[in-house]
């Protein structure tokens, strides 16, 4: 775990905190990080978040969240309803060289977006069998 990282949106109007950083990315291929980002969801998570500036929530299935700026339009957190807060890593400076360490959906993966790297990978019924809030995400 890290100190304190501080990020913003891409016209600044959000800033966000993050405190208790876990230091490494996770990806997920799943339809709905799909359809949010354009392609692959990367993350990281933090213990405790805090933003400054207006936040647009939505609820985006029975057990999440996801946050953007409504100025700018860039995404800014996956919350779940346990309060484990999935952050994006191209918010903050810092975290390029941040290694890739968990991939879920893999199977999903679009041809144009297979990640490379020694890394677990898990398929989406693998994840859906340990997590079954998620079926069919």
């Amino acid at each position: 775990m890290s100190g304190v990282l501080e990020g913003r949106c891409l016209c600044g109007a959000v800033t966000i905190v993050a405190r208790g950083v876990q230091r490494d990315i996770g990806a997920c291929h799943c339809a709905m990080c799909r359809r949010w980002t354009g392609s692959v969801f990367l993350a990281f998570t933090a213990e405790e978040v805090t933003a400054t500036g207006e936040v647009t929530r939505h609820a985006s299935s029975d057990f999440a969240e996801r946050a953007f700026c409504p100025r700018c339009g860039s995404h800014l957190w996956m919350r779940d309803k346990d309060g484990s807060c999935d952050l994006m890593p191209g918010l903050f400076d810092g975290t390029s060289d941040w290694p890739l360490t968990s991939e879920i959906y893999a199977d999903s993966a679009p041809a144009w977006c297979r990640l490379s790297g020694d890394h677990p990978r898990r398929t989406g019924a693998e994840y859906e069998r340990d997590n079954p809030f998620v079926e069919g995400s």
